[in-house]
């Protein structure tokens, strides 16, 4: 059996399975293209080259099916650095890993007209259905879309009982007359939705035979009865999509409001950040902590060094959390949303520069510290705000930052330009260049050390493809590129910090606090609030 028809076979029984695709080589690598399926078991089917880059993705395979999310791996052919298989070829492989035949689980307790009209309508919505009964009429096979899985029961509580019910199931109680033999079996178990068609009146009845048997309240809590919304529903198809819609709910984590509402919501107070960095993420917490709904974007990759402190590190996979805000990677207004009315700041990567139009925010402030405008103008929103050289209030914003360390630091320019870029780092107990550190040539670049860690001058800290980057002087490092970027010569690539231990690189800095500052006492003013 070939690999496509193993995996139709996984999809039809809904067993989870990853495809392995090789999407980038480089060098000495044992195959340049190639597909493998992997099982949930470790099983596998086809082959990427075999070796040990074929177990590492074999072993990341198995941790996508896991957490039921695609990724993307690389693996080195070399015995050290980051992502090295313990292998001598040389090369590198990169593939993308995405997750089959994990369809959600719902079951329906009953089969009846209205759980038939709940799986008709289910059936395109991607869910791997289960209805249950005691009555082998109700479960004819014309009643439910093919695929449908179909249980007789001695009883409905033998029936119940067959079921593998998990905490990533649905389940739909719909019965006549076995309603409470139905939620009594059930109630105690874990789902990520439990849904009880019952009349108010009937629920109180229902609710209390559950307290009879010592079912806890947070286990009564979790069941929604009466089910589904209020759209005025009467027949068994609308109240299928009442039900449904409720299902989805708690199926996404959305927060059931309406659309229309969630726009206003959305535009309230609106703050879009361009850039992620860590000055542009000092202004992104105070503005949030000051109750400002904060949007940011960013580049695709970021060349930010100080990651430990940049919203923008969540570009490159994970949530991150600064002070304690939370940002994550977001590609649709939609999920924005949903991160902002759970109180975190969503990450947009913008290349096309065409955000502010689109989510027509209240204010902009161009946070990229690009030392120079690179299309900001203030037509992007009420209020429009830039930070340091390379601006000038009046013209292409309606107020500038001051940036320049020193005594105008974080002062608010509404007339005239910020002070020129001295192209000299600001000073650290007589430190400012030499802290720096630079690329000494062209290629990518791979970290040998962690932000945080004490080096020593001379040290080696990183390499730039085979050239070797030494520590500059002694003390922390405090910034640091992120692996794998391409870089040229005297791009700057980190930081240390000859303070050393008492260095905390893992709060915002006290020039971001100042800039931030300048930047709320601005939207304030320009304002008028």
């Amino acid at each position: 059996m070939n690999i496509f028809a193993k995996a139709a076979q996984l999809e039809q029984t809904n067993t989870p399975f990853a495809f392995a695709n090789i999407i980038e080589t480089k060098g000495s690598s044992p195959r340049h293209t190639g597909t493998m399926l992997v099982e949930q078991s470790g099983q596998i089917h086809g082959t990427i080259g075999g070796g040990m880059i074929e177990r590492y993705v074999i072993e990341q395979a198995i941790e996508a099916i896991k957490e039921n999310k695609p990724r993307v791996v690389t693996g080195r052919m070399t015995r050290t650095g980051p992502e090295a298989m313990g292998m001598d070829c040389g090369g590198a492989m990169t593939l993308s890993i995405d997750v089959y035949g994990s369809r959600p689980r719902l079951y329906l307790i009953g089969a009846g007209h209205v759980n038939r009209a709940v799986a008709q309508a289910a059936a395109p919505l991607g869910f791997d259905i289960t209805v249950v009964d005691a009555y082998e009429g109700s479960l004819a096979e014309e009643h439910f879309p093919q695929g449908t899985h179909r249980v007789l029961g001695d009883t409905m509580l033998s029936a119940i009982d067959s079921l593998d019910i998990t905490p990533d199931s649905y389940v739909i109680i719909a019965t006549n007359h076995q309603d409470q033999d139905a939620i009594n079996a059930i109630a105690q178990k874990k789902t990520t939705y439990t849904g009880l068609m019952a009349s108010r009146r009937k629920v109180q009845t229902l609710f209390q035979g559950l307290r009879e048997l010592g079912t806890s309240q947070e286990e009564i809590d979790h069941i929604h009865s009466p089910i589904g919304f209020d759209i005025g529903a009467e027949t068994p198809e609308e109240i299928a999509i009442s039900i449904l819609a409720e299902v989805l709910n708690a199926k996404n984590g959305a927060s059931g409001a309406k659309l229309k509402e969630s726009v206003g919501s959305f535009n309230q107070k609106l703050v879009l950040v361009r850039g992620a960095g860590d000055i542009a993420t000092g202004v992104a917490a105070r503005l949030h902590n000051s109750g400002f709904k904060v949007v940011m974007s960013d580049i695709e990759k970021p060349t930010m060094i100080r990651c430990t402190v940049s919203f923008g590190q969540c570009l490159y996979g994970k949530p991150v959390t600064v002070e304690g805000i939370t940002a994550e990677k977001v590609q649709s207004f939609d999920k924005a949303c949903r991160l902002l009315e759970k109180g975190k700041i969503p990450v947009f990567v913008d290349e096309t520069e065409k955000l502010a139009e689109a989510i027509k925010p209240d204010f902009v402030v161009d946070a990229i510290l690009a030392k120079k405008n690179l299309g900001t103008h203030k037509g992007m929103a009420p209020v429009t705000i830039a930070l340091g050289p390379g601006f000038t209030a009046g013209e292409d914003c309606h107020a500038a930052i001051e940036t320049n360390r020193g005594h105008q630091l974080g002062r608010v320019i509404y007339d005239g330009p910020c002070q020129p870029n001295s192209g000299i780092p600001g000073s650290i107990l007589g430190y400012t260049e030499q802290r720096v550190i630079r690329a000494p040539g062209v290629g990518i670049f791979t970290a040998e050390v962690k932000l945080g860690d004490l080096v020593e001058e001379g040290q080696p800290i990183a390499k730039v493809d085979d050239m070797v980057v030494y520590a500059p002087l002694s003390g922390k490092v405090r910034g640091l590129l992120n692996n794998g970027l391409s870089v040229h010569q005297g791009f700057k690539v980190g930081d240390v910090d000859p303070r050393g231990e008492s260095v905390d690189h893992c709060t915002i800095s006290d020039k971001a606090r100042a800039v931030a500052g300048g930047v709320l006492e601005a939207m304030l003013c320009l304002s008028g609030r």
